[in-house]
């Protein structure tokens, strides 16, 4: 590059390099502040409702030999961490990143996201290569084993894992006083490393070992379901590859940039200003936009499904207080909503049927 194109002041940071841009390209950071609440709204308000309501529908059948409505359960659960904590950066956005609450929530609130960041797609493969093995050996031992203790226990493996992931970057999380009070990753040495060390560990442990489970076992399916008798034609075809699609749509992008990121540390050099610029200003709003899988997930892997949709009317029905004069018509042998109890509950348990395959 020539030195027209940069206009470089070398500084030094606790050993690590810090580059000085004269950058000619102007971003509108007012216009993306309002951006970044209205996303986070939009998800906190939809992705909440969405997610209770998948949890309280699926949660009584929690106990269920269905493998992938236990990971749908812990899907949402996952998801629904990571929303609770959005009016925090709701507000941040709004003060232009002046972090008010203290160290103790900064590092909090960073670890509930990361921990989501891990744990989503971590069951999100899960269940689809439960679904896959579940559709093609239906005679086998599921991945998420039958066994109550023994489905917990893997299911614990991997929240440990995720939080122990999420444990290498919220180590260096803490409020940095410069103008403002500020919640941040920064190790007070090596900065460069840590960073990419951080990045390429999420980049493969996040998003290129599920998204390969996820993609692969998809295609499977897909072919499997088109000879399936019980499938629904091609719709049921379609959706899987749209499970695939959704999550790479949700997170390439960021990891993308993460990526361009990374090489502009180790090169300084190697970008324009104005890119760099472009990087560090998009990356928030990719960041957002990622977390739209809190919003597609329910939608995908419930709401779409006709036995889901079922049960939300089942549970609904059942909580509304019947009249007088029904009552002693919801008391007889029948039970409610006029079948055999015993029948009913094995309805429930074929919620999100292995071979209904837009379950």
């Amino acid at each position: 590059m020539s030195t027209d194109q940069h206009n470089h002041s070398l500084d030094f940071l606790n050993g690590t390099p810090w580059f000085v841009f004269e950058c000619t390209i102007e971003l509108d950071n007012n216009s993306r502040r309002i951006a970044l609440f209205l996303i986070y709204l939009f998800i906190f308000v939809v992705g909440l409702l969405e997610n209770l309501v998948v949890v309280w529908v699926n949660w009584r059948r929690r106990h269920s030999a269905n493998s992938v409505l236990f990971c749908i359960i812990n899907v949402s659960l996952s998801d629904l961490m990571v929303i609770v904590i959005l009016p925090f950066f709701m507000m941040e956005v709004t003060m232009d990143k002046v972090w008010l609450w203290g160290r103790f929530l900064c590092k909090v609130t960073n670890l509930v996201y990361l921990v989501n960041f891990y744990s989503s797609s971590f069951f999100l493969a899960a269940m689809t290569l439960e679904r896959y093995l579940s559709l093609s050996r239906p005679s086998s031992a599921a991945f998420f084993p039958v066994a109550g203790r023994q489905r917990w226990v893997l299911c614990g493996g991997l929240w440990v894992l995720s939080l122990f992931l999420a444990l290498l970057e919220n180590v260096h999380v803490d409020i940095l006083e410069w103008d403002e009070p500020g919640c941040y990753m920064l190790p007070e040495h090596n900065f460069t490393e840590w960073f990419v060390s951080v990045a390429l560990i999420g980049m493969l442990f996040q998003f290129l070992v599920p998204a390969a489970v996820i993609i692969t076992c998809n295609l499977l399916i897909a072919r499997a379901a088109r000879t399936a008798p019980d499938v629904e034609g091609r719709r049921d075809v379609w959706l899987v590859h749209v499970y695939s699609l959704v999550f790479v749509a949700c997170w390439l992008p960021y990891h993308l940039v993460i990526f361009l990121m990374m090489i502009d540390d180790l090169n300084p050099y190697i970008f324009s200003c104005n890119t760099v610029e472009v990087l560090y200003f998009s990356f928030s709003v990719l960041q957002s936009l990622s977390l739209f899988h809190c919003v597609a997930n329910p939608v995908l892997y419930n709401f779409l499904s006709r036995s889901f949709r079922n049960n939300l009317v089942n549970t609904v029905l059942n909580h509304i207080p019947r009249p007088a004069e029904q009552e002693g018509a919801a008391s007889k042998p029948n039970g409610p909503n006029g079948g055999d109890p015993e029948k009913q509950r094995k309805i429930s348990n074929a919620s999100t049927s292995q071979s209904d395959v837009g379950s």
